[in-house]
């Protein structure tokens, strides 16, 4: 990997943490497309820099992050079920990494449940960080499980599912912007165990790209997440389903036609 390739996924990974249009599945593409080989260093790239991108939420909502002990019960509490659930399905979800056909297939069906969310729940009115109480938190976990298979977005899930519990699109996206932290933090901590597990040791190289490429994803996550916000309260989810559909169909299409993705 170059560092103009670890520029190009690191700033696809800060655009995109935070939408509901899922990360990793733009990063898979990203390295297709670029013809990176998914060697287990860039797995562990893919997934250590989103470190990065969710640092960037601690920088700007840090008074949160110092407002009470609950919050962050509330946070370990809708943590476990990803948790639990990642460590049993470990390795179908690294399986599932080099799955393109599978991104694409949640792509689109994820983009036909955004295009009705607004409508679904556009009488909510829970806009507080102390309304998720203990259960709602748990039951916001249970649906960032779904975010397990790439290509469904973490963002999405737990908006979603924080917008089951009564949340306004703001307060939902905003926990999930939480939530991100401890998720992601376990992730990499993860995912660098098994690397070195492997028998596997980054060289200076690679410890240069991972600290560049967390630079990168933590920059433009400052940026994107509060344009996210604006965008999201004024207009809603329906941009988002229309992009996943249309980029899942015409993904689907070339999986079907058989076209090769790498064109770099």
């Amino acid at each position: 990997m170059s560092y103009l390739q670890a520029f190009i996924i690191a700033v696809i990974e800060g655009l995109t943490e935070f939408l509901p249009i899922s990360s990793t599945g733009h990063m898979m593409l990203g390295t297709a497309i670029l013809g990176i080989k998914a060697t287990p260093f860039v797995k562990l790239f893919t997934v250590a820099i989103q470190l990065g991108a969710i640092l960037s939420v601690v920088v700007l909502y840090y008074k949160r992050f110092f407002k009470s002990v609950n919050f962050y019960i509330k946070l370990i509490v809708a943590f476990i079920p990803a948790a639990i659930f990642g460590l049993l399905l470990g390795g179908y979800i690294d399986a599932a990494l080099e799955n393109l056909m599978g991104v694409a297939v949640a792509l689109f069906v994820g983009g036909i449940i955004l295009f009705f969310v607004d409508t679904w729940f556009k009488n909510n009115s829970l806009n507080d960080e102390k309304d998720v109480t203990y259960p709602r938190a748990f039951k916001i976990g249970l649906f960032q499980c779904l975010a397990l298979w790439p290509g469904m977005s973490r963002s999405a899930s737990t908006i979603i599912g924080g917008m089951t519990q009564g949340l306004t699109r703001q307060a939902a996206a905003e926990f999930s912007f939480f939530l991100a932290v401890p998720t992601m933090f376990a992730a990499t901590a993860k995912k660098l165990l098994d690397f070195y597990k492997a028998g596997l040791v980054l060289n200076k190289q690679e410890i240069n790209l991972l600290v560049f490429g967390n630079i990168i994803a933590f920059v433009v996550a400052l940026l994107a997440i509060k344009s996210f916000i604006g965008f999201l309260n004024k207009h809603g989810f329906k941009a988002f389903g229309w992009y996943r559909i249309v980029v899942g169909g015409v993904l689907i299409i070339l999986f079907l036609l058989k076209v090769p993705i790498a064109v770099i």
